[in-house]
Formats: structure tokens, C-alpha cells, sequence
């Protein structure tokens, strides 16, 4: 492919923080939930990219380019009904067999949205600043067929990715492209926490400890449903747990949800009544599950368990 630049590339990273940078040499752009990829596009050929340099086009055959020579850095998302990103339906395209992707291309079909230009037709664009890399950006894709995420220069603006979507990523306007590097990119996470009922543990490695609690809501039936799990114990909390949950034991087993990972050992958990309730942290949801482990902020005796319900994981 004669480009200026060859896969694999790897992206540019943002570094995590908690508040949004603010100035005059700052860019907010919104958060997605989906797969990083980078693309190259020569004419009809057309090469996507995984954050980890991986090959991804044979399971995205519905996106499409416009015409050019130019490498693309973006996201590849699946829209859910909620105005969100629908990870689950972005996962279930990574499977070997080609009939199911290109179903599942008709049924979900995905897009590209594009934040950054990285090269067109023979020059890189890598060292220029930020600033001319998005005004070049929006003169290539004029026609709309591949998405430009929206930007605004005021933190204000920014404010609502924080309370309703996956965050916010903030680009200093003079900084070059670093591939592999965080440097010129910040990350503020949508951070939510909602009350759960603590509906068992799982053991730690170590004998004697708690590995993590196992986080249950309840419908508006009365069913509790597992939505998650916790992470982050201190040391001194996983052995301490071991006493506070002993009297609540029910004396029966649950499993945790098929994985390609674990195996079924490692997934049961012991099963607890349903009395107690901790107030937790999330970023990332999908199914209606937690994507990853939450962090307890802290024990709550004074919330019933039955008030713990399913309808704040979309608050």
C-alpha cells in the first residue's frame, strides 16, 4: 500500500484523569464506547487496524470510505436504542464464521466515526499540530461518508458527555501525533455509582480472603439480578470480609456467566442473604451488566437491599 504510513501504527494514548483540563489550548471531543481502530485507505483498498495492530475489516464488511489516499485514526462503534454505544453487538463481530458477520452487519451494522488525520495522499501529517490536523480532517470527509466526531473548544460544552455518555477526551490544540504515546490526550471517564445488594462472594487466591463481591439489583418484580462485581480489596479488607460475611452465608453456590477465560471453578461464588448493600463506582455498562470490576466507596446500613433497583444502572 503506498502510503505515507504502513500498519502496523500504533495510536496515540490519552493518560486518565479525574477533572477536564481546561485553557485555551484545549479541544473536548466525546468519549466512545467501541473498538480503536486505525485506517488506511488507498482507492479501494481499505486496511483497518485494532489499537493492538490487528487486522479488523473481514468483520466490518458494511463500512465503507470515501475515495482518496489517507490513514484515518477513529472508533468503530454500534449505536444502542439509548443514544449510547452497544459494546455486546461490537464483541459478537470478532467470530470466525463469515455468514454470522455479515449477518449480524445487516442486523447491527457499525460505523466509523473519525477524530484524527493522519496522513493524505503522500505526506504525513503526524507532526503537525492538532489544530491542522482536524481543519484537514473535516475538508476530507465534507461528504459525510464516514462520521467526524464533534469538538468544542469550550468546557462547557464538554459538560454533558461527562453526565451522559462515556466522557470526554480532551486534546491539546498544538500537540504533534506521538503513535504509542500518552502525550497531548486526556481521558475523563463518566464515572456513576449506584447502591447494591451485596448477593455473594467469591474467595480470594489466598485461603482465608475475600476476592470480590458479587453485586445484585432487583427489577420492578421483586427478582434480583446479577449486575456485577467488585474490585480493588485491600489486602487487610479481604481477610477482614471473611468474619462480616460468615453470618449472612446461605450455605448454597452461584455461578457466574459462561467465559472463555475462567473456567466454571473459578466463576462459583458463595451466595449471601440479601441484607447488605454498598454503594459502588462504575464506568462502563453492556447487557445490563458491569463491564468491569467497581470500586466500593462504602457500606450502606441505613439502605433497605429492596431499594437497590435496576433503573439506576440507566440513570
Amino acid at each position: 500500500m503506498p502510503l505515507p504510513l504502513k500498519p502496523p501504527l500504533q495510536p496515540q494514548l490519552a493518560r486518565p484523569a479525574k477533572e477536564l483540563p481546561t485553557g485555551d489550548n484545549w479541544c473536548y471531543e466525546p468519549k466512545y464506547d467501541g473498538f480503536r481502530a486505525i485506517a488506511f485507505v488507498d482507492g479501494d483498498e481499505v486496511v483497518l487496524q485494532s489499537r493492538g495492530g490487528k487486522p479488523l475489516d473481514r468483520y466490518f464488511p458494511e463500512l465503507s470510505f470515501a475515495a482518496g489516499r489517507y490513514v484515518l485514526d477513529g472508533e468503530i462503534v454500534i449505536d444502542a436504542p439509548d443514544g449510547g454505544q452497544d459494546f455486546d453487538a461490537l464483541q459478537q463481530r470478532i467470530h470466525p464464521a463469515r455468514s454470522r458477520i455479515e449477518r449480524l452487519a445487516r442486523e447491527t451494522p457499525a460505523r466509523y466515526v473519525a477524530f484524527d488525520l493522519l496522513a493524505e495522499e503522500d505526506d504525513s501529517l503526524l507532526g503537525m499540530p492538532f489544530t491542522r490536523r482536524r481543519h484537514a480532517l473535516e475538508e476530507l470527509l465534507r461528504d459525510d461518508t464516514v462520521a467526524v466526531t464533534p469538538a468544542t473548544r469550550l468546557p462547557g460544552e464538554a459538560e454533558p458527555w461527562l453526565r451522559s455518555g462515556e466522557g470526554v477526551v480532551a486534546k491539546d490544540v498544538d500537540a504533534t501525533y506521538q503513535p504509542g504515546q500518552r502525550t497531548g490526550m486526556v481521558k475523563v471517564k463518566r464515572v456513576r455509582t449506584i447502591d447494591a445488594v451485596v448477593a455473594g462472594y467469591r474467595p480470594g487466591k489466598e485461603p482465608g480472603t475475600v476476592g470480590s463481591l458479587i453485586l445484585g439489583l432487583y427489577d420492578s418484580s421483586g427478582e434480583l439480578h446479577i449486575v456485577g462485581h467488585s474490585s480493588g480489596l485491600r489486602a487487610a479488607e479481604k481477610r477482614s470480609l471473611v468474619g462480616k460475611l460468615a453470618p449472612y452465608e446461605t450455605g448454597k453456590r452461584g455461578h457466574g456467566d459462561p467465559s472463555r477465560w475462567k473456567s466454571e471453578k473459578e466463576l462459583e461464588w458463595i451466595e449471601l442473604r440479601s441484607e447488605l448493600v454498598v454503594e459502588v463506582t462504575f464506568d462502563h455498562t453492556s447487557g445490563g451488566r458491569i463491564r468491569h470490576g467497581t470500586r466500593i466507596l462504602r457500606w450502606r446500613e441505613d439502605k433497605a437491599p429492596r431499594e437497590c433497583l435496576l433503573d439506576q444502572m440507566s440513570a
